[in-house]
């Protein structure tokens, strides 16, 4: 499956209008956190005693995909071209294409 093609399939179950996009848009953001947080929740407990259940993780952050693909549909974004932007600006950003602490604290003007 296809970023765009996914994209396309989970906004079958989005509650919001896409002739509504603010509110679809703040559904996503308020989603995200919410589902980013259960991820949390999940290694939080490693604290309680707990082993981390690495099924529900999935779960989760499937549930953080689907809330990002909500949010490119509100923005008029098809997911694949923000990935694709996301890898170009790491790209640039780290050349060697490995992770730098000097590059990533010492970035060019407007990279953000």
């Amino acid at each position: 499956m296809t970023p765009n093609e996914y994209q396309k399939l989970a906004m079958r179950t989005s509650p919001c209008s896409e002739n509504d996009p603010g509110a679809m848009l703040n559904h996503a953001v308020f989603g995200l956190c919410s589902e980013a947080g259960e991820v949390a929740g999940i290694f939080q407990k490693v604290y309680q005693g707990r082993d981390v259940d690495t099924e529900h993780v999935k779960k989760e952050l499937g549930d953080c995909c689907w809330m990002i693909a909500e949010a490119c549909t509100a923005m008029g974004f098809d997911l694949e071209d923000v990935m694709v932007t996301n890898i170009k600006k790491l790209e640039a950003r780290f050349p060697e294409h490995v992770f730098n602490v000097y590059q990533d604290q010492h970035r060019a003007k407007g990279d953000i």
